[in-house]
């Protein structure tokens, strides 16, 4: 078809503002090992902010890849269960909303900003944290390179406004902490706010001060500063997640959702994408809500903080405790999700004590039940049993999960199958099991009862496990 010149002028400036994320890159030989596998990728020549000329977006349905791209890339996520989310940024320095405290107009922007001097780092060990991340029994950590302030935690080529330039920290905080999680084989998630309110070509800044509200030469500018931005966190981490938040101020055509994806994943085929790219990510992202039903989602995640504060505040007190944390976990995995638990370092870099308790009772309580979690699907149906369940891959175990004493005993309802054994898991006891109401000439389901005596119960919450006599039936 035939262009006319008016087409033929914007086709041109679009591919001339689109980046290609590199299927490979220059290697380099060392100990800084971030790209599990692959060569540490730090030739600046790659992250120039001169972008390379490519066609318009690629045509294809949300949440499907242009080109076939391994088939299990979700399985290790499905199995993963529990994640640490870091919210890690300026605004630990005042202890205030992250971001939001300028955008609401509760300070000004220029006050917010002043934390970039309070933010030193000075006793930041991205080993002792890691250390921690994963005696919770956390398979995946993601961290925020950059929140809706624009701050950047690591050393952009394409901005000032980052921790190695602007703050006393003067370093890259994301590049140890990825190596930290590569040797300790956790998997590494990067938080990206896709919108920026610092950026000089962003058209919002607050909720009443707007830059623009239709500058086409203005937006192509940030969009290229945009994908300029993730390309870099590809090239330089190799994320196995990427994490993206802000979407909701533009539109999947704006943001270019289709082409960042598409060069996420022609980048590393393997990465997989939460569902915060405006319609093209691979799995659901509740926020601070449980459901109540299972999501419609084949795989989700429920993110959460731990007080009430994504990043540190040093009033906020109002700390879940463990046994209501591990509680609302078992909900999640009973329902076939995986709980992204949020804390909030402080600007030096320390962990609040409060946050380091949850996280090792966590670690306790995973370690001793690691049999009833880790690679389990969703348990029973609503009315089979009054709390969480899980289940085992080949359907021929099912574990419950239950807080207190259990009025001494379990009732299990609508299975089918015998249960050839129940035992504590953690602890390998064997329990009594008994059947009523199913008497010899009926093929229905009776109601199991199983005892559990106080000495075998867990103080946070215990779990027994039920050997089928073969694959779940149920009624």
């Amino acid at each position: 078809m035939r262009l006319t010149e008016g087409k033929l002028c914007r086709r041109i400036l679009a591919g001339m503002m689109i980046f290609c994320l590199s299927a490979g890159a220059p290697a380099q030989t060392g100990t800084d090992d971030l790209t599990s596998g692959t060569p540490a990728q730090t030739n600046t020549a790659d992250l120039s902010t001169e972008s390379s000329a490519l066609p318009g977006a690629t045509d294809f349905a949300p949440g499907v890849a242009a080109r076939p791209y391994p088939a299990d890339r979700m399985a290790w996520f499905a199995d993963a269960k529990l994640g640490i989310f870091i919210h890690w940024g300026i605004y630990a320095v005042n202890g205030i909303d992250e971001s939001w405290s300028f955008y609401n107009e509760q300070v000004s922007y220029d006050d917010y900003m002043k934390q970039l001097d309070g933010f030193t780092a000075e006793n930041y060990e991205p080993r002792q944290w890691v250390k921690l991340i994963k005696e919770s029994g956390a398979r995946y950590a993601v961290l925020t390179s950059k929140h809706h302030d624009g701050v950047a935690l690591w050393d952009t080529k394409l901005s000032r406004l980052n921790t190695v330039d602007t703050t006393p920290a003067r370093a890259d905080l994301i590049k140890p902490f990825v190596k930290e999680l590569r040797r300790a084989g956790l998997k590494v998630g990067l938080y990206y706010s896709l919108l920026d309110w610092s950026h000089p070509d962003y058209p919002n800044m607050t909720k009443s001060i707007k830059r623009y509200t239709d500058d086409s030469l203005r937006w192509e500018s940030f969009v290229r500063f945009n994908h300029e931005q993730i390309k870099e966190l590809a090239a330089n981490f190799r994320p196995d997640l990427y994490w993206f938040d802000g979407d909701w101020e533009q539109s999947a055509e704006k943001w270019r959702a289709a082409e960042i994806r598409q060069r996420i994943l022609d980048h590393n085929p393997s990465a997989i994408i939460n569902s915060r790219l405006a319609g093209y990510g691979d799995y659901a992202t509740p926020e601070q809500g449980l459901p109540s039903v299972r999501p419609g989602a084949e795989n989700w995640e429920l993110c959460m903080t731990i007080n009430d504060s994504w990043g540190y505040q040093g009033n906020d007190m109002n700390y879940k405790s463990p046994p209501q944390v591990v509680r609302i976990f078992a909900e999640c995995i009973s329902m076939g999700g995986n709980l992204l638990l949020d804390i909030g370092p402080k600007a030096d870099g320390t962990i609040p004590v409060q946050q380091v308790e949850v996280l090792r009772e966590m670690g306790r309580w995973t370690s001793k039940h690691r049999q009833a979690i880790y690679g389990t699907v969703a348990g029973l149906p609503d009315g089979h049993f009054a709390g969480p369940s899980t289940m085992s891959r080949d359907s021929t175990t099912v574990y419950l999960f239950f807080p207190g004493d259990g009025g001494g005993e379990l009732m299990l309802e609508g299975v089918k199958n015998k249960i050839n054994k129940a035992f504590v898991v953690g602890k390998g006891t064997t329990l009594e099991v008994k059947e009523y109401l199913r008497p010899y000439w009926s093929s229905h389901a009776g109601v199991y009862f199983i005892k559990v005596p106080e000495e075998v119960l867990d103080g946070t919450m215990t779990v027994i496990g039920l050997a089928l006599d073969g694959k779940l039936k149920i009624e």
